[in-house]
């Protein structure tokens, strides 16, 4: 080390030894301060604005029909009584979350999912990721095994997680796991009671305690039927089920769980925050009511309930919607009857995919962020951070630990840990909490109006609903109102797309068949006839001694039953982005198939670089959000010029940037030239004309617009259009 920097470092030294003796600090008079009043504030405010309204710019609309305040006051909460002076954490209506120290002595869980489709290569990856810092075994099963279609019989084998048809690839995917130590997470999607059979089983077979799992084996057979819109069996006779795995589980592994109420079938539709908790309140309502007429308590019904909320792009929104959650849930079960433990509501986060984009993907990894975080200021008990190409492929080693990291690193480095409820109290987050909480209600109790979650579904009610916000947060982005950036705004115009890695579903269903036939002819076939004929009824212990025996999934399930089959419309899965993706895609397919042809943007810079760059900017940003060629320059001193130019590109469109000045000058003199040296392009303005000038621009040649209030993707569709491209 050098003389210079051994003596910055003893100096730093010094300075650490005299902050860290320094106990006695000077009293601050600040009397000669006087604080601003709302008035004055608003008065400077107004001045900056330079004209632009202040409710305008000032006030923030929310798709929740909540507007955000530019400043919040002790007024807000206090006067109004929205923080309780009693209301601590863990304590009364669990406004301030469940434990009354927060995350200190036990941080949330962290639950990086597994998705490949061997269950060897699956088991690696489970212990891979709590050696490297997960808590909870995470599993996510293929669509096969969700819906209980044995391989042999899957279209998809794997397409989005692990395939599971007997007891042996159970055991291998759970082989060596310490599972009680670590909850382990597995959605079952219509009913628990095969993949929770095919569970217990291995693990007793292996010697493991049954009663020291815990996590959740959890269905959700209302969420199912809202996303696809059909159940393989009646609503009854899952509730039957569900009734049959909570009655084993209060008995057999009280620490384990087989209701996961989740609301990624609305997340998805592109619900607001208040539909998404509202309508998953609702259908957790309609399980506990079901499995009490089925003879449960109401203290056993809810202690079987796990919900998964999405975590949306609205950072305050979020924290707000977790916060009002658990009064809700607990007011909903005191009216039931239950105690104080089972008033408790617990919560499993993820990032909604409905905000995650197909380009620069990278940006994923900062929504991710925010969402996680707004999530465990929120509350949650654990969450599942996603990789950042979810929505082009299942996840890697790089994406799963980018994923883990950010969690780990806002425990360990970021200090979350230690704060209690670090947004109780706060003026802006209580007066949202009690907003969205006032909002979520009114709609639950439409909902209840109307029969139950079922009974609206049936009616379309949550779906049209769903469809109206959805549909407005569409047109929001067309006009780059909602900004999605890298996709509708900024995007990346040297971007190399990420290797989707498309699954070899051929080659996963022939090795997973042969491992399924492999295992199946080394048992009796007789025992496993015999075990599953013995399966009653939705009744769990008959269905783990035929998984025992080594029945299949599908097995299981045909035992069981199916019943008659439910329908509903819908709530249709979108990303907010899909649109400018598509868009977007057909530009490139169009350009790699006419040897790089695309649609090309002559832009018309009127005068010097400072005159006519901001617009030219704009413009360009505006048009490569479709991928279409700009040909820039540095402007033109004269129309005729810019026309000459103009021509020799061959253009499909122009735009003419400039100045509002000097406009009235330019616009008649060249969008005539632009039309004639160009005759099938079509011509735009940067900018808006004044009213009185809109005739004479538009008899001028002036076909169109381009500015902040246009609608983005109509005009790049319309280019495309004419191009031969869409």
């Amino acid at each position: 080390m050098s003389d210079e920097k051994q003596k910055a470092e003893l100096d730093l030294q010094e300075l650490i030894k005299k902050a860290e003796s320094q106990t006695d600090f000077p009293e601050v008079d600040l009397s000669e301060f006087t604080p601003p009043t709302y008035e004055e504030w608003k008065e400077a405010c107004v001045a900056l604005l330079k004209g632009a309204p202040f409710e305008k710019k000032m006030y923030t609309k929310t798709y929740e029909g909540i507007t955000f305040d530019p400043m919040y006051f002790r007024k807000d909460t206090e006067e109004k009584g929205y923080l309780p002076k009693n209301a601590f954490p863990g304590m009364d209506n669990f406004l301030r979350g469940a434990a009354v120290n927060g995350y200190v002595n036990k941080p949330w869980g962290i639950a990086q999912v597994a998705d490949e489709t061997d269950p060897a290569e699956n088991n690696e990856v489970l212990k891979h990721e709590v050696d490297k810092g997960s808590t909870i075994y995470h599993v996510k099963v293929d669509s096969a095994t969700l819906k209980t279609i044995d391989a042999k019989d899957a279209d998809k084998v794997g397409d989005v997680g692990v395939s599971l048809n007997t007891i042996d690839d159970v055991e291998t995917l759970l082989k060596d796991l310490k599972l009680g130590e670590y909850p382990l997470y597995v959605y079952a999607g219509e009913s628990s009671i095969p993949l929770l059979a095919l569970i217990v089983a291995a693990v007793k077979k292996n010697g493991g305690k049954v009663d020291a799992l815990k996590g959740f084996i959890g269905a959700d057979p209302i969420g199912e039927l809202a996303a696809n819109g059909k159940l393989d069996q009646s609503l009854d006779k899952l509730y039957d089920e569900a009734a049959s795995a909570v009655k084993w589980a209060v008995k057999n592994a009280p620490k384990l769980k087989t209701l996961f109420v989740k609301s990624d079938a609305y997340s998805n539709g592109g619900a607001n925050d208040v539909q998404e908790v509202a309508y998953t309140l609702a259908t957790a309502v309609q399980y506990v009511r079901a499995l009490m007429d089925r003879g449960l308590t109401i203290d056993e019904a809810a202690s079987q309930i796990m919900f998964g909320f999405s975590m949306g792009e609205n950072f305050f929104m979020q924290i707000a919607k977790l916060r009002a959650v658990r009064p809700i849930w607990a007011e909903i079960i005191k009216a039931f009857g239950g105690n104080a433990e089972s008033q408790k509501a617990h919560v499993h986060g993820r990032p909604a995919l409905f905000f995650k984009t197909v380009y620069d993907p990278y940006v994923n990894m900062l929504r991710n962020t925010t969402e996680i975080f707004s999530g465990v200021v929120g509350g949650i008990d654990s969450f599942e951070s996603s990789p950042f190409d979810e929505p082009i492929r299942k996840g890697d080693e790089f994406s799963r630990r980018i994923a883990r990291n950010v969690q780990i690193i806002l425990q360990e480095e970021f200090g979350l840990l230690q704060p209690i409820d670090p947004a109780g109290g706060s003026w802006a987050v209580e007066t949202l909490t009690q907003q969205i909480k006032e909002k979520i209600w009114a709609e639950f109790q439409a909902i209840e109006a109307k029969g139950g979650i079922v009974a609206a579904l049936k009616e379309g009610y949550p779906q049209e609903a769903v469809a109206k916000v959805l549909a407005d947060r569409l047109k929001a982005a067309e006009s780059r109102r909602d900004r999605i950036v890298g996709t509708n705004m900024y995007p990346n115009m040297t971007e190399e797309r990420l290797d989707p890695r498309v699954e070899n579903f051929d080659e996963n269903k022939r090795n997973r068949v042969a491992a399924v036939e492999k295992f199946i002819s080394s048992i009796d076939a007789g025992a496993v006839g015999t075990a599953v004929q013995a399966i009653k009824v939705a009744e769990v212990d008959s269905a783990i001694a035929a998984a025992a025996a080594g029945a299949t999934i599908n097995q299981i399930r045909q035992a069981l039953g199916t019943g008659k089959s439910e329908t509903v419309k819908a709530v249709i899965a979108h990303r907010r982005s899909e649109k400018f993706e598509a868009l977007r895609e057909a530009t490139e397919k169009f350009a790699a198939e006419h040897n790089g042809d695309n649609v090309k943007v002559f832009l018309a810079n009127m005068g010097p670089i400072p005159q006519h760059k901001a617009r030219a900017d704009f413009t360009t940003g505006f048009l490569q959000v479709g991928a279409f060629k700009i040909l820039g320059n540095d402007g033109f001193k004269t129309p005729e010029d810019c026309a000459a130019a103009a021509k020799e590109s061959d253009a499909d469109a122009v735009v003419i940037c400039s100045t509002d000045a000097t406009y009235p000058e330019i616009v008649p003199a060249l969008a005539p030239k632009l039309h004639e040296v160009l005759p099938n392009a079509t011509v735009y303005l940067a900018g808006t004309a004044p009213e009185e000038l809109v005739e004479t621009y538009k008899n001028a040649g002036i076909d169109d617009y381009i500015n902040i209030r246009s609608n983005c993707y109509q005009t790049l569709v319309a280019l495309q259009k004419k191009k031969g491209i869409a």
